[in-house]
């Protein structure tokens, strides 16, 4: 058991508010996960002064094993070697079973929606909390009912740093294709997130359709389709911009992406269409709204 874990005081008082998953992640399942969130914000993955100099990056319902948080903690700390992560799982024989693989600021606590956070017992940081400043929850909403979406974002709104990031989305299984919201902590409790993006990955090795994407859309939102919801108007216009563009599948399913994204801006949607996230086959849809 690492240093951390034990000079952290973490004491399993609360019940964890959730279900267990189905544990079913793979290796490499989350890696484009990663990759969009060092693109999207390396300053606070980063970041080293006040509350978020031992700020975690959590990976929330991480499954049967860890290999997720592991993954992800080999990822960013590529970025900053200093980085504590923490992989929160709710089922309390997962934990048990996976703690070999915990050290070196790599925890692995029994959790949910409340997040196992402490306080420090020793060291600069005695008698203050933990803090968080990004949770990646990924195959997590999706067993819920829909009505379970808000409170559980307004339960993990008490413990990410105002400033800090929730990414939720939904893969499939082998991570070649998913959705997420981005939502940004604001300082607000009253209103704690704002969705600064909704994007929409694909891995590019094959055609692709939005089709795909609706299966795997973030909970709020995927039985939204066909009801005049924003996300239904979305995913038409996308399918327009497809179609518009069908000359560039000749060309290979990257180049197809790039341009139907593109036709989707031009339609009058905030796709951000830099080739940084165009070309690694990551659509951001730009304060969404939905």
């Amino acid at each position: 058991m690492s240093s951390l874990l034990s000079s952290s005081g973490y004491a399993r008082t609360r019940r964890p508010a959730g279900q267990p998953t189905r544990g079913k992640t793979a290796p490499n399942r989350l890696r484009r996960v990663d990759t969009f969130a060092i693109l999207y914000d390396t300053p606070l993955l980063t970041r080293q002064t006040g509350d978020f100099a031992q700020a975690f990056f959590v990976d929330l319902g991480y499954g049967e094993t860890p290999v997720t948080t592991l993954e992800s903690a080999a990822r960013l700390r590529a970025l900053n070697p200093a980085l504590p992560v923490l992989g929160v799982e709710i089922d309390r024989a997962r934990v048990a079973a996976a703690q070999a693989a915990a050290g070196d600021a790599i925890l692995l606590r029994v959790g949910g929606f409340n997040l196992p956070l402490a306080r420090w017992r020793v060291g600069p940081w005695a008698g203050r909390r933990e803090t968080v400043r990004m949770v990646r929850a990924f195959n997590v909403l999706r067993q819920y009912a829909e009505a379970d979406a808000a409170p559980a974002y307004a339960l993990l709104g008490q413990y990410v740093l105002p400033g800090g990031l929730l990414l939720e989305g939904t893969s499939n299984p082998d991570g070649s294709l998913w959705v997420a919201n981005v939502a940004r902590r604001t300082d607000v409790d009253a209103q704690p997130w704002h969705t600064e993006a909704l994007v929409f990955s694909h891995n590019l090795r094959h055609l692709f359709d939005p089709v795909q994407h609706q299966a795997v859309l973030p909970k709020h939102l995927i039985h939204r389709m066909a009801t005049d919801h924003a996300i239904d108007g979305f995913m038409a216009a996308w399918k327009q911009a497809i179609a518009e563009t069908a000359g560039y599948r000749s060309w290979g399913p990257r180049q197809w992406w790039v341009a139907a994204a593109r036709r989707l801006a031009a339609l009058g949607f905030a796709v951000d269409t830099r080739d940084r996230w165009l070309a690694r086959g990551f659509l951001v849809w730009k304060n969404p709204g939905v």
